[in-house]
């Protein structure tokens, strides 16, 4: 595996992230034949063991697997410790709107339809995403193109590319292909969104613990899982509303803005 990766190129975060889809595709199926009288497919965030053995343990084995990977390749001081580089003020706006869009779907959601279990295993649901997903793209992927020697416009674009591809696989179970489309547009924006907060604070684990945040605030709100918010009315569904077309928009602005640079100390 290190001498796989010793020669750093973009198509290896490519074959990274099909990778961990691949496995965790695997692990869902492996754990549905064991663990399938316990999921409820129709409305898998129905009862807790549905959300446990349907959401949480398949992607908590995959953001295993992908830390076990860091360690085996001694990157884990690299992607979990102080990036390299400084990120600029503007750059800030990105984390805040997400903040914000998570601030408008908590205000906005129904808690009495939810059991405190249930809770809490959305939440930790959040924390395994948060860690899985942006240790791949946001983790790996990146340190993967830096090493490739590509610059940092090169780098948040095709990174959030990467995150965005990723969620193609929605349509294996179903979603519509006009849906799949905007919900590539969103990540995309979102996953742009998650570089700057990284870049900004200098720390993977902001790009984390925001992510973590994210999902489980949309599926409280939505009541679902892969579902938009669009049945609720109020300021606080406004407020989420209006950052997330925010942050679609200020994705493009920012592949314009950031400097096609390289962190100094990713110049090795």
């Amino acid at each position: 595996m290190r001498r796989f990766f010793a020669r750093p190129a973009a198509w290896k975060a490519l074959v990274l992230v099909v990778t961990y889809l691949v496995l965790y595709l695997a692990v869902g199926q492996v754990v549905g034949l064991l663990f399938g009288d316990e999921i409820d497919t129709d409305n898998v965030l129905g009862t807790t063991g549905s959300i446990f053995f349907g959401l949480v343990l398949p992607i908590a084995i995959g953001a295993t697997s992908l830390v076990g990977l860091s360690a085996a390749l001694g990157w884990l001081r690299a992607l979990f410790g102080r990036q390299p580089g400084r990120g600029r003020p503007w750059m800030w706006i990105g984390p805040v709107l997400v903040l914000g869009a998570v601030v408008g779907h908590l205000g906005s959601a129904d808690w009495d339809v939810w059991t405190t279990e249930e809770i809490l295993l959305i939440l930790g649901l959040g924390l395994c995403i948060g860690v899985a997903e942006e240790l791949a793209t946001r983790g790996l992927a990146v340190k993967i193109l830096r090493d490739a020697g590509h610059r940092e416009r090169f780098v948040m674009v095709v990174s959030s590319l990467l995150f965005a591809l990723m969620h193609l696989v929605n349509l294996l179970s179903g979603m519509k292909v006009s849906t799949v489309a905007v919900t590539v547009v969103y990540t995309f924006a979102f996953g742009t969104c998650m570089y700057l907060a990284m870049r900004v604070t200098g720390s993977l684990w902001a790009a984390i613990l925001l992510h973590a945040a994210t999902d489980p605030s949309t599926f409280l709100a939505s009541g679902g899982l892969d579902e938009a918010v669009t049945d609720q009315t109020g300021g606080w569904s406004l407020l989420a509303a209006l950052m997330t077309i925010l942050m679609i928009v200020f994705a493009l602005v920012a592949v314009v803005l950031v400097r096609d640079d390289r962190p100094a100390a990713a110049q090795v």
